[in-house]
């Protein structure tokens, strides 16, 4: 099986509207807010957040982004995500579809791309030549963060470490931070020069 299977995540949001309790719990709300901390760039134009789930990390990005492409392969996730954004007053800058990750990517010059809990549901097959042919696509200098949980699920193919490891061995992708403890690992790349936050804002004193 070289992913899960689209009907694997439609039984679960038949059975439940947040199941991974996304919108409730702290460990979730922790997570958003050390990766939005990471991201590199005060704004961004376009992000691109497959696996979008019920919206929850897609409500924080457009804080950052005047605009973010998310998709889903789960129908009943994206339903929840629309009336989640809806009532937050920023639908409008958001465009939902249908679709998964080893999907040709939608048009758009992306300046962001989100893999959050995304990963780990492709073999390491599949998920490397989906990265190395998209990610080779992306403007120079767009920022790839990937957040995975670490702890081995049994359905997965992978586990968020094996995942992070292969995000990370794309070509062109060049680390710029990490954060890592017990349950979760959050890395960002850059596809341009792999400068930081310091370079970027021309602090004194910084090596380049």
């Amino acid at each position: 099986m070289s992913r899960l299977p689209d009907h694997y995540f439609d039984r679960i949001y038949a059975a439940a509207e947040d199941p991974w309790q996304l919108s409730t719990r702290w460990y979730e709300q922790r997570k958003y807010a050390i990766t939005t901390a990471m991201l590199p760039n005060r704004q961004y134009r376009h992000a691109f957040e497959p696996g979008c789930s019920i919206g929850t990390l897609t409500q924080r990005l457009v804080e950052r982004c005047d605009h973010v492409t998310a998709i889903d392969v789960a129908e009943g996730a994206l339903q929840v995500a629309d009336e989640r954004l809806r009532r937050l007053n920023c639908r409008h800058q958001v465009t939902l579809a249908q679709a998964s990750l080893d999907q040709p990517w939608p048009q758009g010059a992306f300046d962001l791309v989100v893999l959050s809990e995304v990963a780990y549901y492709f073999n390491a097959g599949l998920l490397s030549a989906v990265l190395n042919r998209e990610c080779a696509r992306l403007m120079p200098g767009t920022t790839v963060v990937a957040a995975h949980w670490r702890h081995e699920v049994i359905d997965y193919p992978l586990t968020g470490d094996i995942a992070t490891d292969i995000i990370a061995s794309t070509h062109g992708l060049k680390s710029i931070g990490r954060y890592c403890d017990r349950d979760v690992v959050i890395e960002v790349f850059d596809t341009g020069v792999g400068a930081s936050v310091a370079m970027r804002e021309g602090l004194p004193g910084v090596v380049r």
